[in-house]
């Protein structure tokens, strides 16, 4: 099926796009310090995966990084619906009645809109509570929807486990069960900690982690298909 070829090959730069691309943003931002016009937007000595020292918008929304970010990020919601449409194609070719598939496609398309929203805002300050309230929740519906995109997708992938067994790894597949399990438990747990104020430096470890590990479900993807 070509669909697979498609897949594999999208998978793989929906993960590079924006890891390489918000790690720039981050090595920029704490190594190149005369590149910002504003010095008060600088970084220094930081791994935000660690100890937390940044947000991932703090790295991102500043100039000169936004001009990195935002265009990857627009480009990644682009390879995200055209990533969701192909797996669907993938699904009924093997299971034609498959009755989640509009559900996997309602939360795959959304994220990717939800996405595009959240960079197209980013940066953009308004002194305002509703906007201010908008913002975090169209990134709340990001997560949650890509979230449960991957766990529709994974759950009827593995329904018909006998049917692609020669094109896929199913340890792989095994690994991406396991994977958004453990980011649908970290989401409910990290719930009352990231509602309360406080925090900081533990909520944006949280956040760089969380992300690493919601764009490696695509390197997972690219891994559990077979080559020709």
């Amino acid at each position: 099926m070509k669909e697979i070829e498609q897949v594999k090959s999208i998978s793989i730069w929906v993960f590079l796009v924006p890891f390489v691309s918000l790690n720039l943003c981050l090595l920029i931002i704490t190594q190149f310090h005369s590149l910002f016009p504003n010095q008060e937007h600088i970084l220094h000595n930081t791994i935000p995966y660690i100890d937390g020292g940044a947000s991932i918008s703090r790295t991102a929304r500043v100039f000169p990084t936004y001009l990195i970010f935002k265009p990857a990020m627009f480009f990644t919601s682009y390879l995200l619906i055209k990533y969701w449409f192909y797996n669907k194609k993938i699904i009924l070719n093997f299971d034609p009645d498959n009755k989640f598939i509009n559900r996997i496609l309602f939360f795959g398309i959304g994220s990717a809109i939800l996405l595009t929203l959240h960079s197209i805002f980013l940066g953009i300050h308004f002194d305002n509570s509703l906007y201010k309230l908008f913002r975090r929740v169209v990134i709340l519906l990001f997560i949650i929807f890509e979230i449960v995109a991957q766990g529709y997708l994974v759950f009827n992938l593995y329904k018909i486990k006998e049917k692609i067994s020669k094109l896929i790894n199913i340890k792989i597949l095994k690994l991406k069960i396991f994977l958004v399990t453990l980011l649908v438990a970290v989401a409910i747990a990290s719930i009352h900690i990231i509602s309360m104020p406080g925090n900081k430096f533990f909520k944006h470890a949280l956040e760089w982690d969380f992300f690493v590990a919601v764009i490696s479900f695509y390197l997972l993807t690219f891994l559990m298909w077979k080559k020709k």
